[in-house]
């Protein structure tokens, strides 16, 4: 594909400047992260309990007994979506695997996805200290992790380099324009000026110098709300970064490993229809006012009154979450199974599911397009000649 930007370079891969981010549950699996790193980018698959997209796996769920035995089910699930997606790349691009690191068996997830043939792990929902130990028998695999602020980022470069270990690249996430759990502590953060990308492009290369690190040794990402040539121009051209991520306009792909609800959904959502809350994880969240959300929106203050510690609450057992707000009692976050409702959004449940979505309006508007045509008006501007006279607002 001929476009104006420098390619993106992980341990030695030379890829185009588009990452895809990590959707789950289930939205960005085999088909979406394949396809992606087909074109030559860097397609990724969500880790979080992909046994919902096989119907084996879910059937041997409804027997099993204990954690332990729904935790093993699912790092099956992960190894069989890693190696369809690594299948349908074809040898092209990058196949990463997105671990939340608020997920209880995030370390689990990161070894299966190293054993699996992943060439990239990405970590965020959390600050992840770790991970140079998790994946440390397996050298070759670029671990990446996702920041919001350069204070976060000083410390995790401080701390992985005293490991003599360096991030393969950094996604830098905007809490004011991605989709999904947000990288800032409470709704009333997610605005903030230290979360501007310029801010945090001009921090983060300040701190390379004064770390003794050169300006390009570790790529930066920008991630949130890029939804236009334009912005990619501007975020890669004139601010400095490597490359960017994008969630939502892949997700309503036809590549999109969801169903085409799930799709629509995403897609005709207007502004009023999006909104901000916090989940079950303790971080804010952003998703569509669909009407699950909107019910529980109306009892939320009556759920959290009412919250208390009972580990029957995990009515799944799968007790998916490290801190879980439902589980655990906390009257401050988000009082629903998660996982449950996200399963539900992946299934295309449009009254019972949770749908996560950014903030800014999709290059396509309303209509499902491939991969490629997404990648190619991220890079070129050109839009399929079909929809040249829909801009993106």
């Amino acid at each position: 594909m001929k476009h104006a930007f420098s390619p993106l370079v992980i341990r030695g891969r030379s890829l185009l400047p588009i990452v895809q981010g990590g959707m789950g549950v289930g939205i960005s699996a085999k088909s979406l992260a394949g396809s992606v790193a087909h074109e030559g980018g860097v397609g990724t698959v969500a880790s979080v309990d992909l046994r919902h997209l096989h119907e084996d796996l879910m059937a041997r769920s409804a027997q099993a007994h204990g954690q332990a035995e729904l935790d093993q089910l699912n790092l099956i699930a992960l190894d069989r979506e890693v190696k369809g997606a690594l299948e349908r790349a074809d040898g092209n691009g990058m196949v990463a695997v997105n671990v939340m690191k608020a997920v209880d068996s995030h370390a689990a997830y990161v070894r299966q996805a190293c054993e699996s043939g992943a060439h990239a792990v990405v970590m965020g929902a959390g600050l992840p200290l770790d991970l140079p130990e998790m994946a440390a028998e397996h050298p070759d695999v670029a671990l990446i992790p996702i920041l919001s602020e350069s204070r976060g980022i000083g410390i995790v470069l401080k701390r992985w380099m005293k490991k003599n270990r360096l991030p393969d690249a950094i996604v830098i996430e905007h809490p004011n324009h991605a989709g999904g759990h947000l990288g800032a502590a409470h709704i009333q953060n997610l605005g903030e000026e230290r979360f501007e990308f310029r801010r945090v492009l001009e921090e983060t290369f300040e701190l390379f110098r004064t770390l003794g690190l050169e300006r390009e040794r570790i790529p930066l990402i920008v991630a949130g709300g890029v939804n236009s040539f334009e912005k990619v121009c501007t975020f890669i051209s004139e601010l400095g970064a490597a490359a960017v991520q994008v969630g939502t306009a892949f997700a309503v792909t036809r590549e999109g490993d969801a169903h085409d609800n799930f799709k629509r959904t995403l897609a005709e959502a207007r502004p009023e229809d999006i909104t901000e809350f916090m989940s079950v994880a303790g971080l804010p969240a952003r998703g569509v006012l669909t009407p699950f959300l909107k019910s529980y929106l109306s009892r939320e203050a009556k759920l959290q009154a009412n919250a208390k510690a009972d580990p029957r609450r995990c009515t799944q057992g799968l007790n998916c979450l490290s801190v879980c707000g439902l589980r655990d009692g906390l009257s401050k976050v988000g009082q629903f199974c998660i996982d449950l409702k996200l399963a539900a959004a992946f299934r295309g449940e449009v009254s019972k599911g949770l749908f996560f979505r950014g903030a800014e309006p999709l290059p396509f508007g309303s209509a499902m397009r491939s991969v490629r045509e997404t990648i190619d008006y991220l890079l070129t501007g050109v839009m399929p000649p079909d929809l040249e006279s829909k801009p993106v607002l």
